[in-house]
């Protein structure tokens, strides 16, 4: 396995992310050295942790907006980096390198050697198969969950036709300016907004600080649509998404559904049915908000979530 890393100096430039990252290294596979893991670790070591996951083509910069109202209301925030995505975590090379049950892997290695407890996990996009594995996998971790924008695989799942198309241009080269290998994150980001009053220019260009070699470290980024389990069920880790889907509701953990109500990929409707099926979940939405609600909504999301945390 061949890893990338982003040289620091890309990251010179982002607008609205002061946060300093630490490291931890996984066993990558494949007969390759150690990979490198970067992580934001903000507020008091004894206070209550708040887990930030993010998907896909995105990385922990996509949860600014949410990062200081946490902080001020007392969180222990932690942010990783996905193995090969878009922040300061190695990268591998190949596309072949990307599996989800190595995604989960990873971060089941991670989580185990920060020995994290009392999570509040936020998840949304991949962050969601690859966090709530990890729910139902070391339940004695977590102790609430706030779920954004995203699904789990299982029989008689919908998928729509907005994460139909978006397979399909991703996999086939469709999207508008993308050169070969080249796909182009920042501006998959920057269109997804729904609401009115974002610089889109300088948004897509944040976004693409961390590849400075263009196509070769995007592997990830142009996999993971591939993976979709409609398509790719083993890719996708079809079977054990659906037997998470299945657990999660015996876990009896309180859960918080919080949906962008313009997102075309995760519906605000296959949210409310998913709420429906977790014993006494709540399910809000975001106004105007689409798939990537926390870069719209991230203060709103955290209103909401503290507002249901109390009870």
């Amino acid at each position: 396995m061949d890893l990338l890393r982003t040289p620091d100096e890309c990251f010179l430039d982002l607008p609205d992310f002061p946060w300093a990252p630490s490291y931890a290294e996984v066993t990558a596979g494949d007969g390759a050295g150690p990979a490198r893991m970067a992580y934001l670790d903000e507020g008091p070591a004894e206070a209550p942790v708040v887990l930030l996951l993010h998907g896909e083509p995105s990385w922990s910069f996509l949860y600014r907006r949410m990062i200081p109202p946490l902080l001020d209301a007392g969180l222990r925030v932690v942010a990783p980096d996905l193995i090969g995505f878009g922040g300061r975590s190695d990268k591998p090379g190949a596309r072949g390198d990307y599996t989800l049950a190595r995604h989960y892997d990873w971060m089941g290695q991670w989580l185990k050697a920060m020995d994290l407890r009392n999570i509040t996990l936020f998840c949304q996009d991949w962050g969601g198969p690859i966090g709530l594995r990890q729910v139902v996998d070391q339940p004695m971790r977590f102790e609430r969950l706030a779920i954004m924008n995203t699904w789990l695989h299982h029989p008689g799942y919908t998928y729509s036709d907005g994460i139909r198309a978006w397979r399909e241009a991703a996999v086939n080269r469709m999207w508008l300016g993308w050169s070969d290998g080249n796909l182009p994150v920042g501006a998959i980001v920057a269109r997804s907004l729904r609401r009115p009053g974002h610089d889109r220019t300088a948004l897509a260009a944040a976004y693409e600080l961390p590849f400075p070699d263009g196509g070769r470290s995007k592997a990830g980024a142009r996999r993971f649509p591939w993976c979709i389990p409609f398509a790719e069920p083993k890719a996708g880790n079809a079977a054990d998404q659906a037997r998470c889907f299945a657990a999660l509701p015996a876990l009896g953990l309180p859960i918080h559904l919080i949906f962008g109500d313009a997102d075309a990929v995760f519906t605000a409707d296959w949210g409310r049915q998913w709420a429906a099926q977790l014993p006494g979940a709540t399910f809000d939405t975001v106004a105007n908000a689409g798939h990537f609600v926390q870069e719209e909504a991230g203060e709103e999301v955290v209103d909401i979530f503290l507002r249901r945390r109390a009870g």
